[in-house]
This record gives structure tokens, sequence and C-alpha cells, in this order.
């Protein structure tokens, strides 16, 4: 009876069993299930995450039931989905969206403290070809108002326009002198004939490379103005023309530290450079089918700690000056030189130094006519560079100069003779304010044939310069 009562009982047994243990696997499949989702969800936020294992399905308690169940209980584990932010590729920018637009202004004012402001009719009186505000007039003036725009417009080719908005004109008007106008300064692009950029030719308007001043740009320049000897030789320092360039790697290397350091360089010129121009000057229409040949060479020498740079230039040039009458000469002079010029690197102390020789157009009193005659002249410059971490930069200079020559920019080239020696300090307030300070004592001819003598004089002369 015993047995028959227990085989009676067992299948409720199993069935009893089979429910439990089906309602455990529900229950874990539904863990798993809630598993996989989450582990989705996350695969969607990151890159390629992990896979996430479902809880271990506990075994069945009958062995029928584990074989109808085997399938259904022990899934195979499904790997989680990786969904990979897919980043958009970055887009390459238009050539017109690589341009930068920069530039500096120039505010100044002139004080005579002694000396022939003023003078007779036919008199020198104490001028300067660089600035027209040193006169019995005096007042405030903007040297200079300058907007450059420039950049890569592929990989091998680079763009460079300045404009000049304080250029002043004269006879628009009766006699009365107009300023404010706008001067094409600069127009050209560079060609990078290697991909290292180490060689290119520069097409267009540009400064001609002769003189180290000459190519220094009046923003980065230490004096007031340039010399007259050095810029006698291309005044406003541009022509139109073609010119190769090539900087060594080792030397762009010094001037890269140089220019980290703060130093002031002489611009974006290479160590070597060959070109022809036009020769009449800037934004003057050429005259003549020669052309002018120019020839630059400067050297860097790394002195352990101190950077002396040397160097010089040639000019081969024939020019024909404008006349009182309003025309201009029919006759071309020769106007040819050589120039030297050697650089210590303020670190602190520093000296610099150019001279030139040639010969050029030149007014003749005596024959009442221009004739090409001998030129000389150049410059000493001595600086002391002082960077603080408090009050900017300061830096004291003193230049002396001499010149004996024609200027042949101005109406029938007059000869110039000139000796100034200029005293300042130069304070870089902050990267976007420079204020300087500078005293001159100068004897100089003025440049215009109809006066004779020489001037002398003593001014105060103050710049502020902003950059943006």
């Amino acid at each position: 009876m015993l047995a028959v009562s227990l085989i009676a009982l067992m299948p409720e047994v199993a069935q009893a069993q089979s429910n439990a243990a089906l309602q455990q696997q529900i229950d874990e499949l539904k863990a798993q299930v809630q598993a996989l989702t989450s582990a989705l969800a996350a695969s969607r936020n990151a890159p390629a995450p992990g896979p996430t294992p479902g809880p271990a399905a506990a075994p069945l308690a009958g062995e029928g039931a584990s074989s109808a169940l085997a399938a259904t209980a022990t899934p195979p584990a499904a790997a989680p989905v990786a969904v990979a932010a897919s980043a958009p590729s970055p887009k390459s920018k238009a050539w017109y969206e690589k341009l930068s637009l920069r530039g500096y202004t120039q505010m100044r004012y002139n004080a005579f403290l002694s000396g022939d402001d003023s003078a007779p009719a036919g008199v020198s009186r104490l001028r300067s070809v660089h600035d027209s505000a040193i006169s019995d007039r005096g007042g405030f003036s903007l040297r200079r108002a300058r907007l450059v725009l420039q950049g890569d417009v592929s990989d091998r080719v680079s763009l460079y326009f300045q404009s000049d908005f304080a250029t002043a004109v004269n006879n628009q008007a009766g006699s009365e002198r107009r300023e404010g106008y706008v001067q094409l300064r600069d127009a050209y692009a560079d060609i990078f004939i290697d991909k290292d950029k180490n060689f290119r030719l520069r097409l267009g308007q540009s400064k001609v490379p002769y003189g180290w001043e000459n190519m220094q740009s009046s923003s980065n320049r230490l004096t007031l103005d340039r010399s007259d000897a050095i810029n006698s030789a291309v005044p406003s320092e541009r022509d139109l023309g073609v010119i190769a360039y090539y900087t060594p790697p080792s030397v762009q290397k010094i001037w890269d530290r140089l220019g980290d350091d703060g130093q002031k360089l002489f611009g974006n010129y290479g160590a070597f450079g060959v070109g022809v121009f036009n020769g009449q000057g800037i934004n003057r229409t050429e005259q003549n089918r020669g052309l002018m040949k120019v020839a630059f060479a400067t050297w860097p020498f790394d002195l352990g700690g101190q950077v002396v740079e040397i160097g010089g230039s040639a000019m081969l040039n024939d020019v024909q000056p404008e006349l009182r009458s309003g025309s201009i000469s029919p006759v071309a002079y020769k106007d040819n030189r050589v120039g030297l010029h050697a650089m210590l690197y303020p670190q602190p102390f520093g000296i610099q130094a150019e001279w030139n020789w040639g010969k050029g157009p030149e007014y003749d009193l005596a024959s009442q006519s221009i004739d090409t005659k001998k030129l000389s002249g150049g410059y000493v410059q001595m600086m002391y560079r002082l960077p603080t971490e408090t009050v900017g930069t300061l830096i004291p200079y003193g230049r002396w100069q001499r010149y004996r020559g024609g200027w042949k920019a101005s109406t029938s080239a007059p000869r110039l003779e000139t000796d100034e020696l200029e005293l300042g300090v130069e304070w870089q307030i902050w990267k976007a304010l420079e204020w300087t300070l500078a005293y001159a004592r100068m004897k100089r001819s003025e440049a215009d044939e109809r006066r004779v003598g020489r001037a002398e004089g003593s001014l105060i002369r103050t710049q502020v310069q902003w950059n943006y």
C-alpha cells in the first residue's frame, strides 16, 4: 500500500517541482533581457563597451524538465551591439577663411626746442624727408595707419596685401596739403618651390632687398625714422618686380629663437635674395626698358648666447627723376651702389650699423641740372634691452647718421647733407601698445633744389604706436 501511495504522489511532486523551476527560469530570463537592454543603452554612449554577461541559469529540478526547457533556459549569450559615435570628418577651410587681418597706427608729435624751423625764401629750413610734420606749423600727425591682409591660399601660395591710410597728397585744391589718403604699399604673392618652404619666389609690389634697415618694418624699428643714406637707395622701400629668396634651415632656426626672445628682426625675407624691379619707385610708372637689379645676403652667427649678423646689398639701376616743370626727365641716370650691414642683437647690449657707397642722380647748382654724382653715408646705432615682468620692456638707444648725396624721390633729385644725433627710449608697455620719446639734434639741407645751405636745430619727438 505504501508503495502504491508513493507511486500515486510522484506525478504531483514532479509537477510542483517543474512549475517552481519554470518560474525560476522565467525570472532569470527577465534578468538577462534587462542586462542586455542596459548594455545596449550603454554602448550608444561609449565608443566600444565591453560585453555584459547575463546571470547564469540555475540547474533544473528534474531531468525531464531540463531536457524539455534546455533551449529556453540557456540561450546563447548575444554579444552587445556596439554603436560607435561617428565623428564628422573635418571640413577643409576655404582659402578666404585662411586669411588674417592685422595692422598698426603711429601717432606723433614733434616740438622744436631751438633752430631754423623757418627761413627766408632760398634758404634751407629744418625739414626731414621722412616726417613732413617736422615744420614750423607743428601739431599732431598720423605717420602711418596700416592695414594688412595676408594668409595661405594653398600649401604653396600665400598672399600679402598692405595699404596705408595716412598718406598725404599735394596740389589737390590749390597749394594746401591733403592728408588721410589711402596708398597701396604691398601687393604680392609668395610661391614656395619646395615643401619645406626654404625657397620661394615673390611676385608683385614688395620691399626691395637693399639695406637691413630698409627691409625692417616701421612697426618693428627702434628709431622713429630710417636713415637718409640707406633709404636713399629705395625711398618708400618698395617697387614692382620679381625676386627669389632662400633661407637655410639653420639660419631660420636662429631667427626663430631670436623672434621668440622678442628681438626686432628685419622681417619675412630670406638669407639670400636676387631680384629685378621696374626701378622707378613705388606706385610710379616705369619710364624705360631697363630693370633694376638687386642682390642681398645676410648671415647670423650664434656665438653661444650672443648672435652677430653681417651681410651686404648691391643695386644696379637707371632712374628718371621728376622735374620741377612737372614732367619726367628724358634722361635715365645711373643709380648704382653697394652697402654693408652688421648687427649685434641686444642681449642685453646691442650694436647696429650700415653704410653704403655709390653714384646716383643729384641736382647740380652750378649747371642748374641733374647729373650723376657720388654718394655715401650710413649710421651707427647702440641700444640696451631691459625686459621686466611688471612694466614691460624698455630699450634706450642712440643713433648717429650721416649722408652726402642726391634724393631721387624728390623733384629734381636735390642734394642732401645730413648729420644727426638721436637719443631716445622705446617703452613696450604691452604687446598692443608702444611709446617712444626721443631727442634729436639735426643739421640738414632741405630736400628742395631752390633752397641752399643747411639748417640746424633740436627737437623733442614722441610717438605712440598701437598694434592690432
